[in-house]
Order: C-alpha cells, then structure tokens, then sequence
C-alpha cells in the first residue's frame, strides 16, 4: 500500500470505531444476512436526520412478482424540477430505505426534485435478477406516471444510486436507452459495476481496513448471484449484473460518477467513467481524496461528504432543468 495515501482526519474516527468492532466481530463468513443487517443500521444510526420536508409518502408500483414498494420525498408541496429515482446501495443484500432516508431527504432538499426510493427485494432471499426485475418496474412505473406524480406529464427523470444502487441505476440507465424511455441522466456514487472482482488495483491496496473490505464484496457476490456455481459463473458476465460487461454504452444517459480514494470500488467507478466517455457518453468523474467507501451517507457528520451530495444534487438540478 502507497505510504503517501492519508485519510482525512474528517471520516479517520469512524473508520476507527469500524475497525475496532469488526475485531471483536465474527467474520463476514460466519455472519448471517440478519446479522450484517443490524451492523448496518447501527453504522447509520448515528447519522442525523435529513431535512423536514414538505412531504414524504409511500407509494407502490405493480411488478411481475407482485408489488415494488417505494418511498416519495419533495421538499416543496406545490413544485418540483423533475424526478430522481434512487437505489439504494447494502450489496443487494443489507441496505433498504430506512438506512437511505437521509440521503434522500437531503438530495429531495437541495435538488429541487420529486426524490422516489425504491424498495427493491434483498438477496439471498430473492436473488438476482430480482432486484433488477423490481427496479425496472418501478421505474416503468414511474415513467409512465410522470404527470401524475409532479403535474407535469413531461416532467424529467434521473436515476440515482450508491454502491449496488449505483450497480442498479447504471444498469437502469441500459434498460432504458435500449427501451427508448428518455433519461436526462446517471448519479452513480461509488458504483458496483463488475461482478468479475478480479483484483483492480484498489481492490487490493483498500480491500481491508476501510469499512468495506473485498470480502465482503465476495460475500455480497455469494448471496447475489445464484447458489449454483456454474449459473453464478454466467450471472457475474451479464450485463444486468456487470454493467462495465454490455455490448455498448453508447446511447446512454449523461454520467456522474463519484468515487473515493480508499474504496476497494474506486478503480471499476473510474473505468466505468472512462468506458462511458470512450463510448460517446458525456461523464463527470470526480474522485474525493481521503474518502472510504459509505462516506456519502454521512453527511452533516463529514463536511465532505456533505459537499459529495450537494455534488450530485447540482448535476441532477442542472440536468432536470
């Protein structure tokens, strides 16, 4: 590991006290999905609360395996800009809407747009491409309901996501191009774009340490894909799964890309950047220096994390408008 590389003294204590109780934790190996669940929630539970906002109501798309639920957040009663769909990231497996209800509190306040969380189904309860399946239905849904949703039936959209939401709305951004729906653009916070995890650089000089480590990347793989090795083999080259993997990227919707310095994530985010701008995609790449990955989600706690959500709630206002 380079020597020169220094957290920031913003995110330092937190990466301590996550260090400290994954000492004393069983590994990732012997945890159960409930169990990384809990940890979760109590890693977010010492962020503040977002914003009070105007309103913040449930809502319910109809899939082909029954119900997406979703969760609405404007920060004005009367208008918005646009709408930004929102995936959370947990690895396809820990995270819902309770651990992103800041964010998208935050983002839905400083946007100006309808901010929609989907509430897609978790792994390994229901395996991929579940949460694929529920998120193009959701946003189909969303689509289709644009007027209704905002009083205006040409009213924007943008897909928004961190991690495996950020794996989810670069593939969404895919389904739609190749579906014909309009996006005006792609917030991709520290994206999950290769299943393969075949050691980029970053993997392994910030594969421990650093809140996420490379194995739980393999144990979110584990209970992502299919429990049949030879189907999991063919699962982690589809497209749907390793967005980096599609035949093309061209055609997509304008690209915000956000990684940090110490994510075991940033090497794939910046190819992901690179393969988009390769392909005639119009990207922003911006790299926060001394960040781990999550860092997003801890805002007002780290100054800069709250400057990475004004980042992309910039470029969403700008694109809706």
């Amino acid at each position: 590991m380079a020597t020169d590389r220094k957290l920031s003294p913003e995110i330092q204590p937190i990466v301590d006290a996550v260090n400290a109780a994954a000492a004393d934790a069983p590994s990732v190996w012997e945890s159960t999905p409930e169990e990384r669940r809990a940890g979760y929630q109590a890693l977010v539970a010492g962020v503040p609360p977002g914003p009070e906002l105007a309103k913040v109501r449930g809502l319910a798309a109809a899939g082909p395996n029954g119900l997406v639920m979703m969760r609405s957040y404007r920060a004005d009663a009367e208008t918005v800009n646009g709408i930004i769909v929102f995936f959370h990231g947990g690895g396809w497996v820990i995270g819902d809407l309770e651990t992103h209800d800041h964010v998208c509190r935050e983002l839905a306040d400083k946007s100006g747009a309808l901010v929609i969380a989907v509430d897609y189904r978790l792994a390994p309860e229901h395996r991929f491409p579940a949460a694929v399946t529920d998120s193009w239905a959701a946003l189909q849904w969303i689509d289709q309901n644009r007027g209704g949703l905002t009083g205006d039936l040409q009213a924007p959209i943008a897909v928004c996501g961190d991690s495996a939401g950020g794996n989810l709305a670069a593939v969404m951004a895919l389904m739609a191009r190749d579906a014909e729906m309009e996006l005006v653009a792609q917030l991709l916070v520290y994206p999950a774009v290769d299943m393969r995890l075949e050691g980029t650089g970053s993997m392994v000089e910030n594969g421990e340490g650093y809140v996420l480590t490379s194995d739980t990347m393999q144990w979110f793989r584990a209970n992502y894909l299919s429990s049949d090795e030879k189907e999991a083999e063919q699962q982690l080259i589809d497209w749907r799964a390793s967005p980096i993997l599609a035949d093309s990227l061209a055609g997509v919707a304008p690209a915000l890309v956000i990684t940090g310095e110490f994510d075991p994530l940033r090497d794939e985010g910046a190819a992901y950047a690179a393969a988009l701008k390769d392909a005639g995609v119009e990207v922003t790449h911006t790299d926060y220096a001394g960040m781990v990955h999550i860092f997003f989600q801890l805002s007002p706690m780290v100054p800069t994390s709250t400057a990475a959500v004004a980042e992309v709630a910039d470029a969403a206002r700008a694109r809706l408008a």
